[in-house]
């Protein structure tokens, strides 16, 4: 993702930026998500089981999944990404909630490492339900979270003096129904095969499956987000950007822009996971630059096929995307699949 201010530099323990005014930022270990995240560390393939209603029975499901990344021909890697198949932190309950994302900062990783380590918290904490699945309160929940998120950030990178932003893809499964928030220009693709064919089998056959997009582009160049910036005193210029800077219209941070009409609300949608539910990919805008849709479910479907572990998958796709098909950003992946229990 393209937006003309200062880049940043990262590694393992802080992050320093290339602004004239430079500021630190150490890794907290005492953040409930950073601290999961490397609890998990050692684990190649994150999985966790799940139960789905059918025809008054019950199908046991595993979830497996992890997440790759490359810096492309970027200097720095700005994405960052969240793997919690129990996502569950200081709030424990009935319900089992898993949880992953991908934040694809801009002008920085800043933002992005921000909204890793505060989102899913802030969605919990404003009453993601725990013990019986209420989709109000779930969809409620999300919406408050990323605006404390964003709320909160803003109010650190006012006093850090950065102006990063990040835009954000993010699932969390309650039970057996899934939801889906996304800010920007990252993606999140469900692999379904057709009401005809109900096998849930990705090791073998030919079972024909559909890419189905789950989220909303937010890009100043489209109409609804055009109206809006417009509205807001904002201008989208010939190449599609605002303020002739930023291509994506919602977003976390990007403070300097606020003010014309960026914002962190996310477009929600939730679904039943079903048996003929076979993967799901989120990636940064970098790995759709190259990849379409039904491309990247069908690459991800025959490596599978294969036997091939979803870490392995992941990596794979990853590597293609940049090394095969030229993606130059940044690029970030997360596979997500359902594999059914005998």
């Amino acid at each position: 993702m393209a937006e003309t201010s200062h880049s940043t530099s990262l590694d393992k323990e802080r992050v320093t930026t290339t602004a004239d005014n430079k500021r630190e930022v150490h890794s907290d270990d005492s953040d409930p998500v950073t601290k999961k995240l490397r609890s998990s560390d050692t684990q190649e393939e994150p999985n966790v089981e799940i139960t789905v209603p059918k025809n008054g029975s019950e199908l046991y499901f595993e979830i497996e999944a992890d997440a790759a990344e490359d810096k492309g021909s970027r200097h720095t890697m700005e994405d960052a990404s969240v793997v919690l198949p129990d996502a569950s932190l200081e709030f424990p309950g009935k319900l089992r909630c898993a949880h992953f994302a991908i934040y694809d900062g801009h002008g920085g990783r800043l933002a992005a490492e921000y909204a890793r380590k505060h989102l899913h918290a802030n969605v919990l904490s404003a009453g993601l339900p725990r013990e019986l699945l209420d989709v109000k309160a779930a969809k409620k929940a999300i919406l408050e979270g990323f605006r404390r998120t964003d709320e909160s950030l803003l109010q650190e990178s006012t006093k850090g003096g950065w102006q990063d932003g990040a835009a954000a893809v993010c699932v969390w499964i309650l039970g057996s129904k899934v939801f889906v928030a996304n800010v920007g220009d990252a993606k999140a693709i469900l692999a379904r095969s057709s009401p005809t064919d109900g096998s849930n089998n990705t090791s073998g056959g030919s079972t024909p499956i559909k890419a189905i997009v789950l989220t909303r582009e937010h890009k100043a160049i489209y109409p609804q987000e055009r109206a809006r910036i417009q509205k807001a005193g904002g201008s989208v210029s010939s190449n599609g950007r605002l303020q002739a800077r930023l291509e994506v219209s919602r977003a976390f941070g990007d403070r300097q822009f606020k003010k014309v009409g960026v914002i962190a609300t996310p477009d929600v949608h939730s679904f039943d996971l079903t048996e003929r539910d076979h993967f799901i990919i989120l990636g940064c805008d970098g790995l759709w630059g190259v990849f379409g849709p039904s491309d990247a479910v069908d690459f991800v479907q025959k490596l599978l096929k294969e036997g091939l572990s979803v870490t392995a998958v992941s990596r794979r796709l990853v590597r293609e995307a940049v090394r095969e098909r030229q993606c130059k950003d940044n690029c970030s992946a997360v596979v997500i699949a359902f594999r059914k229990k005998q």
